[in-house]
């Protein structure tokens, strides 16, 4: 019975992921949302969408890296999709 990375319960349920080769087991998707998601650079919530990134710098949104001068950055695309 493994435990769970992030509360540390033991659970015979656990699931694994795998990230930048490391392997993480959790008990539920909340817990290893909580342990894995970056934050965001300005606001601090969880980027667990596809957030915008500058550098090494992740936002949860292109607003947030506005706030913090980053306007090169936006949420949608222009493309369109068939």
């Amino acid at each position: 019975m493994d435990r769970c990375d992030n509360c540390g319960n033991a659970y015979e349920k656990t699931f694994k992921i795998v990230m930048n080769s490391k392997e993480y087991s959790f008990d539920c998707f909340e817990c290893a949302i909580n342990h894995l998601a970056p934050h965001c650079q300005s606001c601090d919530t969880r980027v667990i969408g596809h957030g915008v990134e500058d550098g090494l710098s992740i936002y949860c949104c292109a607003g947030c890296a506005r706030m913090q001068g980053v306007t090169d950055l936006k949420d949608h695309s222009n493309e369109s999709y068939s």
